[in-house]
């Protein structure tokens, strides 16, 4: 049994198809799990289409949906069947894993849990091109089988009546049963006209049927990428309006760090003149303390006379 991780709406990408012109539809994706799950949208033919975004993760219980644009085609289709396939590829992955963490190889069949969902690509005529859809082409060959099937009838009716004329010489009653064979045969011939008739118009009522199921899903297609567009839209003014305010936080840092340079480099040549000045009084300093130990060296005169004169007194006193 496949896992059914996403739950994806509606199964098929349905285009608008014009010439010169591109279609945009959107895909809607349902995590109904309990886990988040990241995915990856493939296509067989990528230079054709657009996918946006082509990877992300859902958290559990959420939706996410992606846009699919067509470029604009040149030619159309035959019969107006396109073969183009898209793949949806998803799986579990541990919480908090951004989009930009999404890689191929987590989508590889190695013991891992990985479901695929395939959707094809159905394109359908715009209301006012009637004259180049196929069911206005079916409407022209029902009327071309109807007129020639009137036409068939006119000639039956004039060789009928050639031949009742060409009958008139037979007997009365041979006369009564030819007519009322005669006028039988149209009557069949027109039944069988009618059931003829009954089953292109079917097919043209469910063609009919088709072609307006398919214009109300691309009205509700266009509807939901109007509003994405707007949501688009939001999201690009207010990533403007961020950047505005980036560059005014990034210059304003930027007149601080010039201010901060101004201020380290005044306080730098205030230090270095500190520490001149410094050097300057150090050797000031060493110079002074150099001439007071020259000038301590031996006794001075004054001191030397005093200490010969208290000398000189002692001695008196001690020698009567």
């Amino acid at each position: 049994m496949k896992p059914d991780i996403l739950e994806v709406q509606p199964q098929e990408l349905t285009f608008l198809f014009e010439l010169k012109k591109q279609s945009t539809c959107s895909i809607q994706m349902i995590n109904k799990t309990d886990h988040h799950v990241a995915f990856k949208i493939k296509t067989t033919n990528p230079k054709k289409y657009c996918v946006r975004p082509n990877t992300g993760v859902i958290d559990p219980h959420s939706a996410c949906e992606f846009s699919v644009t067509m470029q604009a085609p040149k030619v159309a289709p035959p019969d107006m069947i396109c073969r183009d396939k898209f793949l949806v590829q998803s799986t579990y992955v541990p919480e908090g894993t951004k989009e930009e963490d999404v890689t191929s190889n987590m989508f590889v069949r190695d013991g891992k849990v990985v479901d695929e969902k395939r959707l094809k690509v159905i394109l359908i005529s715009p209301p006012d091109s009637l004259e180049s859809s196929p069911i206005n082409e079916t409407l022209k060959i029902v009327q071309k089988d109807e007129d020639r099937e009137v036409k068939d009838e006119i000639v039956q009716k004039h060789t009928s009546h050639s031949k009742v004329d060409e009958g008139m010489e037979m007997s009365k009653g041979d006369a009564r049963n030819v007519e009322v064979i005669k006028k039988e045969e149209p009557m069949k011939r027109k039944e069988e006209v009618v059931k003829r008739n009954e089953e292109p118009v079917k097919k043209k009522e469910e063609v009919v049927k088709r072609n307006e199921d398919y214009v109300i899903q691309n009205r509700d297609f266009i509807k939901r990428n109007e509003e994405s567009v707007q949501m688009n839209d939001m999201e690009v003014l207010r990533l403007a309006k961020a950047v505005e305010e980036m560059k005014s936080i990034v210059k304003g840092l930027e007149s601080n760090l010039t201010e901060a340079k101004a201020t380290i480099l005044h306080l730098t040549e205030e230090k270095r003149s500190a520490t001149q000045e410094k050097h300057f009084l150090q050797g000031e300093l060493d110079l002074l303390r150099s001439k007071r130990h020259r000038a301590q060296v031996g006794f001075p005169l004054l001191f030397v006379f005093m200490v010969a004169l208290v000398s000189l007194y002692f001695g008196y006193l001690l020698h009567p």
